[in-house]
């Protein structure tokens, strides 16, 4: 049986909490949500509150197309009761479903802090489960991120399994980019080893905040920059650029970063 999805709870330290991950989605898969023949969206495990997918709903709607329909499922019948107040149909419905989606087929699913509580040789299913039931074209976005929505991590997934992984800082609070290890996604948290290819990222993200040390004067964004910069030089292949830099985002295809 599928255990509850969503145990941790999610939007009542913070309710922006998500809101560095959702300007991603509006930006790098509002194309796809555009394009889509029904632009349904799965908030999968929304949490104790049902304040990320009322948030979700709010900035696509505002930034990608105004028909979108967001859906947050959970397994835990009690928190789809506590959260259908909050509904706002046909743009906003809340249900019990877990991996399967409820039988639904979304162009989008945001998976966030749900698959941290699985053990990783149950990642590849899970990914499977969902990338199974999308939408022609539909894409999943996995990931993990702090209680305040600082740091966080996700992987970008089709239907031909995962994409990119995209590192994400908030700029003005960034002390070291060592502290994004503890935000990997699940298949890559316990893979920060020497050996593997994600630490070898790590490690040159690092190496290249403190050469640009001499650019903190400047602020975090600079500094940030710099070492962004160092990592593409060291012949990482970094799919951004500045603008993304800019906003403390760092994409590279899968394979860079793939457990070996």
């Amino acid at each position: 049986m599928e255990r509850p999805l969503g145990v941790v709870t999610r939007g009542t330290t913070n309710p922006n909490r998500l809101r560095r991950v959702d300007n991603w989605i509006v930006g790098a898969c509002g194309d796809a949500l555009r394009a889509a023949v029904d632009p349904l969206v799965v908030d999968l495990g929304f949490g104790a509150t049902p304040v990320t997918a009322v948030e979700l709903r709010a900035r696509l709607a505002a930034g990608v197309r105004a028909d979108v329909r967001v859906v947050g499922l959970e397994i835990d019948p009690v928190r789809v009761a506590a959260a259908r107040p909050a509904a706002a149909p046909p743009g906003l419905t809340f249900a019990r479903g877990g991996f399967e989606l409820a039988g639904s087929r979304p162009a989008l699913v945001r998976a966030f802090n749900v698959l941290r509580q699985y053990d990783e040789s149950e990642v590849a299913d899970a990914w499977r489960t969902v990338t199974g039931r999308l939408a022609p074209g539909g894409v999943l976005v996995e990931g993990t991120c702090d209680e305040v929505g600082r740091l966080g991590a996700w992987v970008l997934l089709d239907a031909d399994g995962p994409r990119t992984l995209t590192l994400s800082a908030k700029l003005t609070t960034l002390d070291s980019p060592a502290t994004l290890a503890e935000r990997l996604p699940k298949a890559l948290i316990h893979r920060n080893v020497p050996g593997e290819r994600v630490h070898a990222l790590l490690d040159a993200l690092e190496q290249g905040w403190r050469a640009a040390a001499g650019y903190a004067p400047f602020g975090p964004r600079q500094r940030w920059l710099r070492a962004v910069t160092a990592v593409r030089e060291a012949g990482w292949p970094v799919q951004d650029g500045p603008r993304a830099w800019r906003m403390g985002y760092l994409t590279l295809p899968w394979p860079a970063v793939a457990p070996r």
